[in-house]
């Protein structure tokens, strides 16, 4: 963006968040939560500096300040994950703002992002997969539907407002992909196995003209009504058809997605084939399904080595 001249009544007060949402959304291209996200967060820290701090004018902060506000956070033991998540809006909106000649200097460049503890998620093995996706009666156009919705989480690993937000011009049957729109509205393309292909043939001619009821529209996962199907519907789909599998893992949309990624890298897909796969920016995002793999592996080993078992009968 282009500079301006820093002058003193160019102070900008931390209520004014427009310019820096009119950037979010036209620039980064984020989606209007994250946007709200960011803007709830940012008015959190302006209430902070302004009633504690007494600061009026984004011009007026300094680290000390900000380090304040962090200690502030901690001390209302809220999770690394929201503080670190406070610490990105804050960082983004102080780089806009001497992007824009509104400050002399970032104050929060020095400051350190909250260490998260990695969690591992929760994965499927291929066999629950299989068993969830083959335990669906397809009898009825709902039934086709939601098959070829778990063919579709499964096989491209998408994330379930990827999957909601399809239009039949994103499946392209004969080249065997999807185009689809991501985050911060990036497109990318994923292939499509066969047994999701067979699936969703059979939805989209046998299933979805009967769900559209002649109505006009180019979203592909459609409900009762002829509508985008919700993305709470898709987690109640889940969770109904595990609790049906006996399946008792802590399970949703989100899970096959992790599954997916999992088994491609313990088939020997790259990690940064992987990468591009579910469209994550960063690489360290993707390297999580490598500590799931070495939990896997680990399990494997338990169970299947003999000195393994001799020293866990010890125990």
């Amino acid at each position: 963006m282009r500079k301006k001249q820093i002058e003193q009544e160019e102070d900008v007060t931390f209520y004014e968040f427009s310019q820096f949402a009119f950037y979010l959304e036209t620039e980064k291209h984020l989606s209007s939560n994250t946007i709200s996200s960011y803007l709830n967060d940012l008015k959190d820290y302006g209430n902070f500096l302004k009633k504690y701090e007494k600061i009026d004018f984004i011009s007026e902060v300094t680290e000390i300040h900000l380090n304040k506000y962090i200690l502030s956070l901690k001390r209302k033991d809220l999770a690394k994950k929201s503080i670190q998540r406070k610490i990105t809006a804050i960082k983004s909106f102080h780089k806009f703002i001497l992007d824009e000649g509104l400050a002399m200097e970032d104050p929060s460049k020095l400051i350190s992002n909250v260490k998260l503890d990695k969690s591992i998620p929760e994965v499927l093995t291929v066999e629950e997969v299989s068993k969830m996706i083959d335990s669906i009666d397809t009898s009825d156009p709902i039934g086709i539907r939601n098959k070829a919705i778990l063919e579709v989480l499964y096989g491209s690993g998408l994330r379930v407002s990827e999957l909601t937000s399809l239009k039949l011009i994103n499946i392209h049957m004969n080249a065997k992909y999807i185009s689809v729109i991501g985050k911060g509205d990036k497109e990318r393309i994923v292939p499509m196995g066969e047994e999701e292909i067979v699936a969703l043939r059979n939805y989209i001619e046998n299933a979805r003209p009967i769900l559209s009821k002649n109505k006009n529209t180019n979203v592909l996962f459609l409900n009762y009504q002829s509508n985008e199907l919700s993305r709470q519907s898709v987690f109640k789909l889940i969770k109904e058809v595990a609790l049906k599998n006996n399946i008792q893992k802590t399970i949703s949309p989100h899970t096959l997605r992790h599954s997916c990624a999992t088994h491609l890298l313990q088939n020997g897909v790259d990690l940064r084939v992987v990468q591009e796969f579910l469209g994550h920016e960063d690489i360290s995002t993707t390297e999580i399904y490598t500590h799931i793999d070495k939990s896997h592996l680990k399990e494997v080993y338990k169970g299947a080595h003999p000195l393994a078992q001799i020293k866990e009968e010890k125990r």
